[in-house]
């Protein structure tokens, strides 16, 4: 193996010196000869021989130089967002040492990144969890507290300090219950308690009576035995799509789905709205990347295509989360 590890530059030298050597060795050996002054058949013999270590000479080089070209294309094309992307090591030739070791190198890239990410987003759940449970430990029981005040003051309260007394009581409850709402959304209870479907419908549910589209919910009575980050990751990805639905799209209608497909889990959200452009990467759309990536599952967010399957930005946005199930348990314990 050892044209594998000779530096490129000697393997170009190489090839030219054996070129040159071998158009020598030909001119040598031949017959042919040169007057002192060439005549025009002999002038028509060295133009032919130059031709021939030109174009040997520029075939062997371009087998060794071509996956630098190749690599190069590679390198415009990388995206760690998306990854897989690698160069084909059976037809590298001379540069396959090059090529494997450029190969190794993105595995090491996306295996450090995919970690960091776990990390990030783990870190940003437990972060999450911290500031659910103070603002309902905090910022919950002290609301509480100022209503019962509020009650037991207007008790004995004259008339007109009761009214304005009652306005503010008001104010106070829909804090406590704003408060409370975004405790959930940070901390999803119904996750924990009740499970995913339930979880995904009450999401359906808080989404049309909050902030005005209409949410139709497709979902299965059960899913397979899922792991809690498995379950967190399709939570999320649905409640930032639901997000980017309200704030951005300007939809009247949005499609929930989950469906068991093909020995996976296919989770859909659909909306009528103003529609995304193709290749539109939000820090939203980032997040819910990462995490399905995260967990082996894939995610592709597109303009919805219409009845006719044309698509356009008009027609809406596709939110379309796909994740491996796990395989069953088949093995039985040791008698």
């Amino acid at each position: 193996m050892f044209h594998l590890s000779m530096p490129l530059f000697w393997r170009v030298c190489l090839i030219n010196g054996a070129v040159f050597l071998l158009g020598t060795l030909a001119l040598a050996l031949s017959p042919a000869t040169v007057s002192a002054q060439p005549l025009l058949s002999e002038l028509v013999v060295l133009l032919l021989g130059l031709t021939v270590i030109v174009l040997v000479n520029g075939a062997l080089l371009r087998a060794v130089l071509r996956p630098l070209d190749r690599l190069t294309a590679v390198t415009a094309r990388i995206d760690l967002r998306y990854p897989g992307l690698r160069l084909d090591e059976a037809g590298s030739g001379p540069a396959r040492g090059l090529v494997r070791g450029f190969n190794a190198m993105l595995e090491r890239l996306e295996v450090e990144r995919s970690t960091s990410t776990a990390r990030a987003l783990q870190a940003q759940e437990a972060e999450r969890q911290r500031i659910a449970q103070e603002l309902h430990d905090e910022v919950g029981q002290s609301l509480t507290a100022v209503l019962l005040g509020l009650r037991y003051v207007m008790d004995t309260a004259p008339e007109p300090v009761r009214i304005e007394l009652d306005g503010l009581r008001d104010t106070t409850r829909t804090s406590l219950e704003e408060v409370r709402r975004i405790a959930q959304r940070l901390r999803p209870g119904d996750l924990t308690d009740l499970g995913l479907i339930s979880a995904l419908a009450g999401l359906a549910r808080d989404t049309s009576a909050r902030h005005g589209p209409h949410v139709r919910r497709r979902l299965p009575p059960a899913v397979p035995d899922l792991p809690a980050e498995t379950e967190l990751v399709i939570y999320r990805v649905a409640q930032e799509a639901l997000t980017n639905v309200v704030r951005h799209a300007r939809a009247t209608t949005v499609d929930l789905d989950l469906t068991l497909s093909d020995g996976g889990l296919v989770l859909q959200v659909t909306d009528d709205g103003a529609g995304i452009p193709d290749g539109a990467m939000g820090a939203g759309i980032q997040g819910m990347l990462e995490r399905a990536q995260m967990i082996g599952g894939d995610l592709d967010v597109r303009p919805r295509t219409d009845g006719r399957g044309a698509r356009g930005p008009s027609c809406g946005t596709e939110v379309l989360l796909r994740l491996p199930l796990p395989a069953p348990d088949t093995g039985r314990a040791d008698p």
